[in-house]
């Protein structure tokens, strides 16, 4: 049986909403962290003629380094999978070997969460992700942005800004959620697991 991870990239994919409005809410952290990739990569992303995104193909996790295509949809969050599927398709990426990269409400602001499969947990990128590759098998980043204060509605806040306090702390929040998609690319689910969930 041949090696997958030879024969075809990791599709790392950056969930939020198009455009300057939506680009420092909370549900928007994953393209901040595939924005901060590209920037490691040393490319533009570009759109891409078929995925309704923008794309950038490069190596990440040191020399020579995993091929990986990053991606920012140009869909709103609810419509991501249509994106995500046509490039996994165009690209020759299976389920395993995408990563989204999101939002998590019921991790602390500022934690990290590795996985392979699970539910969509309310989330309605990863939900249209599920349903347009016809799994759920595929990794998530998961970026904790913890839960909303009192009585406000989760919708209401993921779609806002994060406070003074945490923007202080969302760079560095960024960068290390950047540095676990590199391990998780690079050394696998279980080492990156390991260094992340301490």
């Amino acid at each position: 049986m041949s090696d997958s991870r030879s024969e075809s990239p990791w599709l790392v994919v950056g969930l939020g909403n198009p455009g300057p409005t939506y680009a420092a809410h909370r549900h928007n952290i994953g393209q901040q962290v595939v924005d901060l990739l590209a920037t490691r990569v040393g490319g533009k992303m570009r759109p891409h003629p078929r995925g309704r995104a923008d794309v950038l193909e490069g190596r990440l996790g040191g020399v020579p380094g995993v091929r990986v295509v990053l991606a920012r949809p140009r869909s709103y969050m609810n419509e991501t999978g249509g994106p995500v599927a046509s490039l996994a398709t165009f690209y020759k990426v299976p389920p395993e070997r995408v990563v989204a990269v999101h939002d998590e409400l019921d991790i602390p602001f500022g934690a990290l969460r590795l996985k392979l499969g699970g539910g969509d947990n309310g989330h309605n990128g990863l939900r249209s992700i599920r349903r347009s590759l016809g799994t759920g098998e595929f990794h998530r980043v998961r970026c904790g942005i913890g839960r909303p204060p009192g009585r406000q509605d989760p919708a209401d806040f993921v779609l806002s800004g994060f406070s003074a306090a945490e923007r202080k702390e969302v760079p560095l929040f960024v960068d290390n959620a950047a540095d676990a998609v590199e391990a998780l690319v690079a050394e696998g689910l279980d080492r990156a697991q390991n260094t992340w969930h301490g």
